[in-house]
């Protein structure tokens, strides 16, 4: 650890941060693993972004960025600095960072041993006992000497990647790699607004002027019955405050006479969360009401 980060991991404000990104950072690990995303492609994602926002947004005026610069700030080694500042796409392709899952069904859907003459991959017996090289067992062990068998198979009956028949063979669910259009919209709403959210909050945090809108309303301590209602009303609200917005912005952009000053974009989100209360939730809530009640 540099000295700079020493001294930072003792500072209260950045261990009341790294506080708070700990528990921002639950849902999205959560949905990394469940898409199969591992520590290794996260570490290589976070340092493309660490390298990509010092080099574009905290820049020395008049000043040329350099790596040594850009190590001081991120803490990374200034040879992974140079290596991802001359891959300016090494985040959106990342070819030496597979996933295990992707190896497996890549070699089921391709290899001469897995599939069929019609080139559809195989059902292949559970276990190498019974098929010997052409099972789930050696498939598995093709892939990766370090990992069993039998946790691989359990996660992708958990998720529907395979199905077992009643002769225990195991059956490839192809369509489950291949994501729908409806995943497509999703995933491309999902960095939209998050990235917009975050970013709002992250200029508030950081006192830059003027400060964008951001305000929410939240309140535990209340039934099923209680957050269905709630639901439905903001559902109803929601949807008249998003329509007017979107109207008045159509009328805006069709008026605009200036195409080259028309160069601003916004986002105006709306989101319901709702889930059953836990300690981590309760400790922030009863922080947040005795500062709000000590203040």
């Amino acid at each position: 650890m540099n000295k700079i980060a020493e001294v930072n991991s003792e500072n209260p404000v950045t261990q009341r941060m790294l506080t708070a990104l700990q528990r921002v950072l639950k849902p999205l690990i959560r949905l990394s693993l469940a898409q199969g995303i591992n520590f290794q492609m996260l570490v290589e994602t976070l340092k493309t972004v660490l390298v990509q926002v010092a080099e574009d947004e905290f820049k020395l005026q008049q000043r040329s960025q350099t790596d040594s610069r850009i190590s001081l700030l991120t803490g990374l080694h200034r040879k992974d600095v140079h290596r991802l500042r001359d891959q300016p796409d090494a985040l959106l392709s990342q070819p030496q960072l597979v996933t295990l899952g992707s190896q497996l069904v890549g070699l089921w859907i391709s290899d001469a041993d897995f599939i069929d003459a019609n080139g559809s991959p195989k059902a292949l017996p559970r276990l190498a006992s019974v098929g010997g090289d052409i099972s789930f067992d050696r498939l598995v062990s093709r892939v990766s000497k370090d990992i069993r068998a039998r946790p691989v198979l359990d996660e992708w009956l958990r998720v529907g990647v395979v199905h077992i028949d009643e002769n225990d063979y195991v059956h490839l669910n192809t369509e489950a790699f291949v994501p729908s259009a409806d995943f497509e919209g999703k995933l491309f709403f999902f960095q939209q607004n998050l990235h917009d959210h975050a970013a709002a909050t992250a200029h508030n945090l950081m006192n830059q002027t003027p400060p964008m809108f951001e305000r929410c309303v939240y309140y535990d301590g209340l039934t099923a019955a209680s957050i269905n209602e709630l639901k439905a009303l903001a559902e109803e609200q929601g949807m008249i405050a998003l329509k007017t917005v979107n109207a008045r912005a159509i009328e805006l952009q069709v008026a605009s006479q200036l195409p080259a000053e028309a160069d601003q974009r916004f986002t105006f989100a709306l989101y319901f969360y709702h889930t059953k209360e836990d300690e981590d939730t309760k400790l922030v809530y009863e922080n947040h009401q005795s500062k709000k009640t000590s203040g």
